[in-house]
């Protein structure tokens, strides 16, 4: 697990350090498009919060955690790759005795698609790691995690934004005969294009 996270570091440090040099070669032209949308690698960061869905809500009754993502232009204006990593820790509820919090590490790598304007679409999918796997009972360390999303992207300046989304995230089986872990979740962030 420390050799993955220390992966996901590396590879977020060159995405940024790529994002600054293309931003130092490009300072005289404008990072934001007619549209709104941002021309070059947007930098984002922010709260999550979610309701646990499914079998999950029978223990938990909320989420709160952050994320951190970059986004890479792919198709001018349009389509993006990105790269997101965040930390989800689901509240256990009061009334059931010993349950402890479940705490998530994901790490997703997908697509993000402006249809209009601000408005787009998202997906991505990666791994879940359990940060405190023997304090909840968990079989497995890691997990397929996906998440598709649907938000707008504000215009605050010249290259500033807010990234307000709302998203459908499921963690496969953490228990051995179990079920996945499904929440729905509202991000919302502060983007910086680069």
């Amino acid at each position: 697990m420390k050799r993955l996270l220390k992966a996901g570091a590396i590879t977020l440090s060159l995405l940024l350090a790529a994002g600054v040099s293309t931003y130092a070669q490009n300072a005289t032209t404008s990072k934001v498009n007619t549209d709104g949308r941002p021309s070059g690698v947007l930098l984002s960061v922010g709260p999550e919060v979610g309701l646990p869905v499914g079998s999950l809500k029978d223990g938990y009754n909320w989420s709160m955690g952050g994320s951190v993502q970059a986004e890479l232009p792919i198709v001018k204006k349009s389509l993006y790759v990105l790269l997101n990593a965040g930390y989800n820790n689901f509240f256990a509820k009061d009334d059931i005795a010993g349950a402890k919090d479940l705490q998530l590490i994901p790490v997703k790598a997908g697509l993000k698609f402006y249809a209009y304007k601000g408005l787009y679409v998202q997906g991505s999918a990666g791994a879940s790691f359990v940060a405190n796997k023997s304090d909840v009972g968990a079989t497995k360390s890691t997990a397929f995690v996906y998440s598709p999303q649907i938000g707008y992207l504000i215009p605050l300046g010249k290259n500033n934004y807010l990234d307000a989304g709302v998203k459908f995230e499921s963690t496969a089986k953490l228990v051995d005969g179990g079920s996945n872990s499904n929440f729905f979740g509202v991000r919302v962030a502060y983007g910086l294009n680069l």
